[in-house]
Parts: structure tokens; C-alpha cells; sequence
């Protein structure tokens, strides 16, 4: 069974500027753009921290970083019976086929340990979430990966990651 896709989207993007999720680079939205490149390893995609169609707001509510979206992530996954969910954050609009492929058909859960947003999660860990969020845990996904036992993998190729205007002009090293 495909994990269920899942995109971090509800980020403030303060040093952006505007709403990454929806800045345009060749003509699509990066959001789309990520959307495009996890959906033939997934069964469904969800928009982390938005309202609307495919859209689930943060668990247990805004501000709680990565970590409130892979939450909701889980739990919706978990409701549907889909074991894992692929996570991707909205500002990679580049992401390496093989690496998902790999992510995608293992078993566990791990994420890439230099951009640690990118990761394959188990659902059943949904109520450890929660009770990690309860209990005050930092809202880091390298502290919640080290307090679920998550495998950190290594990648060797850098994977773009849009955190500014700058960035987004300089993604056209990144594309074929």
C-alpha cells in the first residue's frame, strides 16, 4: 500500500515575504510542483495547514511548526487505514525521484537528516505525537524524530529549499 502524501503548506513564510506555497517558478506553483513529484508514490495528497479542498489545518492547532502538520498528517492517514505518510515541505520543489522512491518503499520511520521536513512517518505514531505536543515537547522535527526513534538518512546532493525570493531566482541550477 502507497503512504498517504502529505505537503507542508501553512508555514508564515516571514523571510519570504508572501505565501511560498503559492510563488511560481516555470510557470506552476511550488506547491504544485512538489504536489506533481510525490503523487506517483502516493495514495492522496494532503495540504498541511490550509482550509480548503485537500487542505487539513494543523493538530492541535497553528503554531506549532512542521510538527503540528505531520500531526494532522498522521492522524488523517490513520483514519483512512494508510499505515505512513510521505511528508514533503511546499518550499522543495526539486526533490530527487530516487530519494522518495527509496523513502516511499521502505518501512519505518525516517527522514532526510539535512532537511528533516522530508520523511516517510508512520501513522500509528499519531497519539505519541499528540502526547509529545501535550507534554511541552520542542516543536523541532529533529527533537520529535529523536524522541520517536526515527532513522535519519543521509543524502548526498544538496535539495533545494526556497526560504527566500533570492533562493527562488536561484533554483534554475536545480532544474534540467
Amino acid at each position: 500500500m502507497k503512504p498517504l502524501g502529505a505537503i507542508l503548506a501553512g508555514g508564515q513564510a516571514r523571510r519570504f515575504g508572501s505565501d511560498k506555497a503559492l510563488a511560481e517558478f516555470a510557470g506552476r506553483t511550488l506547491i504544485d510542483h512538489v504536489a506533481a513529484q510525490l503523487a506517483p508514490h502516493c495514495d492522496g495528497l494532503l495540504l498541511c495547514g490550509r482550509i480548503g479542498e485537500d487542505g487539513i489545518p494543523d493538530r492541535p492547532a497553528p503554531g506549532r511548526g512542521p510538527l503540528g502538520g505531520l500531526n494532522a498528517a498522521l492522524h488523517a492517514a490513520a483514519e483512512r487505514g494508510v499505515a505512513r505518510v510521505l511528508l514533503a515541505p511546499c518550499d522543495t520543489p526539486v526533490l530527487p525521484e530516487a530519494l522518495l522512491a527509496a523513502l516511499a518503499s521502505g518501512g519505518g520511520s525516517r527522514f532526510v537528516a539535512s532537511l528533516p521536513v522530508l520523511g516517510i512517518w508512520e501513522a500509528a505514531l499519531a497519539p505519541m505525537c499528540d502526547a509529545y505536543l501535550a507534554a511541552g515537547g520542542r516543536a523541532s522535527m529533529r527533537a520529535w524524530a529523536a524522541h520517536a526513534g526515527a532513522e535519519a538518512i543521509l543524502w548526498p546532493a544538496p535539495i533545494a529549499n526556497i526560504n527566500s525570493p533570492a533562493d527562488l531566482s536561484g533554483l534554475t541550477g536545480f532544474f534540467p
